[in-house]
């Protein structure tokens, strides 16, 4: 009762995270003080706590060993993958690799091997194992086949091409990321200017708003009113507002003509950089840029949930043991009255 009317975290709270504790214990000296035996306290501010877990240097040296085990597995499976050949069999491959991946992840600490195991599986099961079925069939050789769909008419309508060994966004990734960054630029700044135009639409288009009055918010509508008031000295604020409105609305047309420009230029050119991949590049794309990045991405999402579960019950701590309970000081209060009086029945003041 009295520590937790002091205040504080009870230090036996604090252990039960001693699965972390064990691997960083100088992170747990960094988060928590002991200013009093069997209780502990936050040693900064709560929002705080996530930095000072991925920033100390003890965490840092955790995610390395781990990174390093995975880096061991790339090393020696990297072969395996790029001999990986036509004619060669899918499912020794995926028991060769996964059986290796469970047996070096086992010694990472804080990880559950099998975790990393099943996200290999399932990458397996979604994607892996069609590459490898299509190597194991035609070779290393990325065919592009167009998609053609058929409307209830029976007719065919062509929806553009597809690659599945080597998606399109390896081949910008790899080959074409210039020109994906100037499109992404006139992207974010068409958003600015729709952004611009909702608000002055959200602004003006209420009741006593200028755009308000029209029957609808389109370039004929303003056109239309902009040729009424044409003259009119007492309708020059509504005049600015409505030309304001035109300069936004043809900006953001232009903008998306442009976008679709680029875009379909740079389709052109993608689709026809297909014939020109070498094998060595094809197995670069799909090796390296499809396969390894994606495990590593499901190690790197596991190292993350390692750090957020361990700022969530830090925090949890912290929370729960911020104040003590006022239910618990009324108890203590009334428990203390109740000692005095009796103390001073028995003579001592």
């Amino acid at each position: 009762m009295r520590g937790i009317c002091g205040g504080g975290i009870p230090e036996r709270d604090i252990d039960a995270i001693d699965a972390y504790w064990r691997v960083i214990p100088a992170v747990r000296a960094t988060l928590f003080e002991f200013d009093r035996p069997g209780y502990g306290r936050l040693r900064l501010p709560i929002a705080m706590v996530k930095a000072a877990i991925l920033e100390h240097s003890e965490f840092t040296a955790f995610n390395q060993t781990v990174t390093a085990l995975f880096g061991e597995w790339q090393v020696t499976n990297l072969p395996r993958l790029r001999g990986f050949d036509c004619g060669d069999n899918p499912k020794v491959l995926i028991e060769t690799i996964a059986e290796d991946l469970l047996t070096r992840m086992r010694s990472a600490a804080l990880l559950d091997a099998y975790d990393l195991y099943q996200h290999l599986m399932d990458y397996w099961a979604e994607t892996m194992q069609d590459d490898c079925y299509i190597v194991a069939a035609d070779g290393w050789v990325a065919e592009t086949y167009r998609i053609v769909e058929t409307d209830k008419k029976g007719k065919e309508k062509d929806k553009g091409w597809a690659c599945d060994l080597v998606p399109k966004a390896l081949m910008v990734g790899r080959y074409f990321t210039p020109e994906q960054g100037a499109i992404e630029m006139k992207q974010a700044e068409l958003e600015a200017v729709t952004a611009s135009l909702t608000e002055l639409e959200e602004e003006q288009g209420g009741e006593e708003g200028f755009l308000g009055m029209l029957e609808k918010i389109n370039k004929a509508e303003v056109n239309g009113r902009l040729k009424e008031i044409k003259g009119d000295k007492d309708a020059k604020e509504e005049a600015a507002v409505l030309k304001q409105w035109l300069k936004l609305n043809g900006e953001e047309a232009e903008y998306r003509k442009a976008i679709k420009e680029a875009e379909a230029a740079l389709d052109q050119r993608v689709y026809a950089h297909y014939p020109r991949l070498t094998e060595a590049e094809i197995k670069g794309l799909v090796v390296d840029d499809k396969w390894l990045t994606m495990l590593g991405a499901a190690v790197q999402g596991e190292l993350d949930r390692v750090s957020q579960t361990l700022t969530g019950r830090v925090r949890q701590l912290a929370v729960r043991y911020a104040e003590p309970l006022p239910k618990l000081e009324d108890e203590v209060e009334v428990l203390a009255a109740r000692v005095a009086g009796h103390l001073k029945r028995m003579g001592f003041e």
